[in-house]
Protein backbone atom coordinates (compact mmCIF):
# COMPACT_ATOMS: atom_id res chain seq x y z
CA UNK A 1 0.00 0.00 0.00
CA UNK A 2 1.43 3.00 -0.94
CA UNK A 3 1.03 6.41 1.18
CA UNK A 4 -0.55 7.13 3.94
CA UNK A 5 -4.20 8.96 4.69
CA UNK A 6 -4.19 11.97 7.53
CA UNK A 7 -6.64 11.62 10.70
CA UNK A 8 -7.63 14.48 12.33
CA UNK A 9 -9.99 14.42 15.32
CA UNK A 10 -12.56 17.38 15.35
CA UNK A 11 -13.66 19.18 18.21
CA UNK A 12 -14.74 22.31 19.66
CA UNK A 13 -16.51 23.37 22.71
CA UNK A 14 -18.88 25.22 20.91
CA UNK A 15 -20.90 21.80 20.00
CA UNK A 16 -21.97 19.37 22.32
CA UNK A 17 -19.68 16.77 23.66
CA UNK A 18 -19.98 13.60 22.01
CA UNK A 19 -22.10 11.27 24.37
CA UNK A 20 -20.80 7.86 23.51
CA UNK A 21 -17.29 6.48 22.09
CA UNK A 22 -17.60 8.70 19.05
CA UNK A 23 -16.17 12.29 17.96
CA UNK A 24 -17.71 14.71 16.90
CA UNK A 25 -16.34 14.93 13.78
CA UNK A 26 -12.98 12.91 11.89
CA UNK A 27 -11.40 14.52 8.93
CA UNK A 28 -9.37 11.86 6.44
CA UNK A 29 -7.24 13.76 4.03
CA UNK A 30 -9.91 16.27 2.18
CA UNK A 31 -13.10 14.25 3.58
CA UNK A 32 -14.70 15.70 6.68
CA UNK A 33 -17.44 13.11 8.52
CA UNK A 34 -19.77 14.69 10.83
CA UNK A 35 -21.04 13.08 13.65
CA UNK A 36 -25.11 12.96 14.16
CA UNK A 37 -26.24 16.32 15.96
CA UNK A 38 -29.28 16.46 17.45
CA UNK A 39 -30.45 20.05 19.09
CA UNK A 40 -28.46 19.57 22.21
CA UNK A 41 -27.37 23.33 23.96
CA UNK A 42 -23.90 22.93 24.28
CA UNK A 43 -23.92 24.11 27.93
CA UNK A 44 -26.29 22.09 29.41
CA UNK A 45 -25.95 18.96 27.32
CA UNK A 46 -30.00 18.87 27.25
CA UNK A 47 -32.55 18.91 24.10
CA UNK A 48 -33.28 22.30 23.14
CA UNK A 49 -37.28 22.97 24.25
CA UNK A 50 -39.89 24.39 21.38
CA UNK A 51 -40.44 20.79 19.21
CA UNK A 52 -38.10 19.74 15.71
CA UNK A 53 -38.18 22.99 14.49
CA UNK A 54 -35.80 24.36 17.59
CA UNK A 55 -33.84 20.94 17.41
CA UNK A 56 -33.17 21.09 14.26
CA UNK A 57 -32.07 24.39 13.94
CA UNK A 58 -29.88 23.73 17.34
CA UNK A 59 -29.24 20.66 15.34
CA UNK A 60 -27.54 22.67 12.44
CA UNK A 61 -26.20 25.18 14.67
CA UNK A 62 -23.59 22.71 16.25
CA UNK A 63 -22.61 21.67 13.13
CA UNK A 64 -21.89 25.12 11.60
CA UNK A 65 -19.67 25.10 14.94
CA UNK A 66 -17.89 21.68 14.03
CA UNK A 67 -17.80 22.82 10.31
CA UNK A 68 -15.75 25.94 11.32
CA UNK A 69 -13.26 24.08 13.61
CA UNK A 70 -12.08 22.09 10.50
CA UNK A 71 -12.27 25.68 8.49
CA UNK A 72 -15.10 24.91 6.34
CA UNK A 73 -18.94 26.05 6.17
CA UNK A 74 -21.96 25.03 5.34
CA UNK A 75 -20.83 24.95 1.27
CA UNK A 76 -17.95 22.69 2.24
CA UNK A 77 -20.84 19.88 3.10
CA UNK A 78 -21.60 17.43 0.61
CA UNK A 79 -24.21 14.63 1.78
CA UNK A 80 -26.19 15.07 4.89
CA UNK A 81 -28.43 12.34 6.12
CA UNK A 82 -31.41 13.35 8.61
CA UNK A 83 -33.61 11.42 10.63
CA UNK A 84 -36.79 12.00 12.08
CA UNK A 85 -38.68 11.05 15.07
CA UNK A 86 -41.42 11.66 12.95
CA UNK A 87 -41.56 11.71 8.95
CA UNK A 88 -44.33 14.35 9.18
CA UNK A 89 -41.98 16.89 10.60
CA UNK A 90 -39.84 16.68 7.05
CA UNK A 91 -41.47 20.11 5.86
CA UNK A 92 -41.02 21.49 9.21
CA UNK A 93 -37.39 20.51 9.05
CA UNK A 94 -36.71 21.44 5.86
CA UNK A 95 -37.59 24.98 6.56
CA UNK A 96 -34.74 25.14 8.88
CA UNK A 97 -32.72 23.56 6.76
CA UNK A 98 -32.66 26.13 3.76
CA UNK A 99 -31.83 28.42 6.16
CA UNK A 100 -28.05 27.34 7.03
CA UNK A 101 -27.68 25.31 3.31
CA UNK A 102 -29.25 28.63 0.84
CA UNK A 103 -26.94 27.04 -2.34
CA UNK A 104 -25.42 23.98 -4.16
CA UNK A 105 -27.53 22.27 -1.68
CA UNK A 106 -26.10 18.96 -0.70
CA UNK A 107 -27.17 15.51 -2.02
CA UNK A 108 -29.37 13.90 1.40
CA UNK A 109 -31.08 10.93 2.42
CA UNK A 110 -33.71 11.61 5.10
CA UNK A 111 -35.59 8.72 7.34
CA UNK A 112 -37.54 8.20 10.27
CA UNK A 113 -36.20 6.36 13.06
CA UNK A 114 -37.81 4.45 15.73
CA UNK A 115 -36.46 6.75 18.33
CA UNK A 116 -33.41 9.11 18.71
CA UNK A 117 -31.05 9.82 21.06
CA UNK A 118 -32.15 11.61 24.43
CA UNK A 119 -35.74 12.14 23.31
CA UNK A 120 -34.27 14.33 20.40
CA UNK A 121 -37.11 14.96 17.30
CA UNK A 122 -34.26 15.27 14.25
CA UNK A 123 -30.64 14.37 14.28
CA UNK A 124 -28.18 15.24 11.35
CA UNK A 125 -24.86 14.31 10.60
CA UNK A 126 -22.99 14.81 7.65
CA UNK A 127 -19.92 14.90 4.79
CA UNK A 128 -17.73 17.78 3.90
CA UNK A 129 -14.87 18.53 1.75
CA UNK A 130 -12.31 20.25 3.23
CA UNK A 131 -10.90 22.91 0.97
CA UNK A 132 -11.70 25.32 -1.62
CA UNK A 133 -15.25 24.29 -3.52
CA UNK A 134 -16.29 25.88 -6.76
CA UNK A 135 -19.61 24.84 -8.34
CA UNK A 136 -19.71 24.06 -12.14
CA UNK A 137 -23.07 23.63 -13.46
Amino acid sequence: MSGSLRRVIISTKKAPDAIGPYNQAVQVNSTLYISGQIGFNPSTMEVVSGGVVAEAKQALTNMGHILEAANCTFNNVVKTTVLLADINDFAAVNEVYTTFFTANYPARAAYQAAALPRGARVEIEAVAVVGDIHTVE
